[in-house]
């Protein structure tokens, strides 16, 4: 049953996973944008910027916990 519930557990994170790299892929396409355009907010650029590195945090707490410990 544990087993179960944990292997669960890892599909919802595998779900959640794609679908924050999917909003950090649109965030990267949204921020190319703004740097291309010729007047670009520059205060909306910084903001995008912060979403983007705090979904790779959450990526990279996501992909930790699905990773097993590996004892050297």
């Amino acid at each position: 049953m544990n087993a179960r519930i944990e292997m669960e557990h890892d599909e919802v994170l595998r779900v959640e996973l794609e679908v924050l790299k999917r909003e950090h892929r649109d965030l990267d396409e949204a921020i190319h944008a703004l740097t291309e355009a010729v007047h670009s907010d520059q205060l909306r650029l910084v903001r995008l910027k912060k979403q983007k590195l705090a979904l790779k945090d959450k990526i990279a707490r996501i992909e930790d916990q699905l990773t097993p410990d590996i004892i050297a």
